[in-house]
């Protein structure tokens, strides 16, 4: 009997040692999974939060209601197989006035054109409405089968056609476009081999959806760059 209780003890502590490395991986995981969920919401809390201050700063009644129709485009759905006709409450929702003789497409010259219009009230983009302004610069997508909102893992511009962001750009544009009115502007940029691509959105998209009967001229700009003598 005396020979055989180190042996118990030996099992004994082995089977606590087993037992508590067991919890310990369990209790990682718990944690790894709860911060994980935190980091989530709180990617989704920011860009809510974000979309909200800048459609604020229009002055609309009802911005959650604009976030509303905005989420219900993605959330739920494979990333790749967002269509842009997915915004269509989104653009139903947020209030937009045509600024006729003063809108200014773009087509490679996001920094140019921002710049001009940011020192000057004469023309407006679409990113200086409510339409665009609310998501310049930021990144969403949802899951297929999740209520959630992601803001990472999400499909780039050219990884799939449909994906959130490039269909929102495609949708907003569109609507922008159609409201085009007056003496319209296109800035283009002259300082590279094609100015204008046919595969763009201003020429995919904005200059097929123009109204001649609510637009009196196009006027194109071209910006070059300016190097030093």
């Amino acid at each position: 009997m005396e020979q055989g209780e180190p042996r118990l003890r030996k099992k004994s502590w082995r089977r606590r040692y087993i037992c508590i490395g067991v919890l310990g991986v369990l209790v990682l995981i718990v944690v790894i999974a709860v911060v994980v969920g935190l980091v989530l919401r709180n990617n989704t809390q920011q860009l809510k939060g974000t979309f909200i201050d800048r459609c604020k700063k229009f002055n609309v009644s009802d911005c959650q209601k604009v976030w509303d129709a905005f989420e219900q485009a993605y959330v739920g759905r494979d990333p790749c197989e967002v269509p842009m006709e997915a915004y269509d409450p989104f653009i139903a929702a947020a209030p937009f006035e045509p600024a006729c003789n003063r809108m200014m497409f773009w087509s490679k010259t996001k920094d140019v054109v921002h710049e001009f219009t940011a020192k000057s009230d004469c023309f407006v983009t679409l990113e200086d409405t409510v339409l665009g302004a609310v998501a310049d610069g930021l990144t969403w997508c949802g899951k297929k089968g999740s209520s959630e909102t992601f803001t990472t893992d999400c499909p780039g511009w050219v990884d799939c056609v449909n994906n959130p962001v490039r269909s929102f750009w495609k949708r907003v544009s569109a609507a922008f476009a159609d409201a085009a009115c007056g003496n319209v502007t296109a800035m283009l940029n002259g300082s590279i081999t094609t100015p204008f691509s046919s595969q763009s959105i201003f020429g995919s998209i904005e200059l097929k959806r123009f109204n001649s009967t609510r637009m009196e001229s196009l006027n194109v700009v071209m910006v070059t760059q300016k190097n030093p003598v």
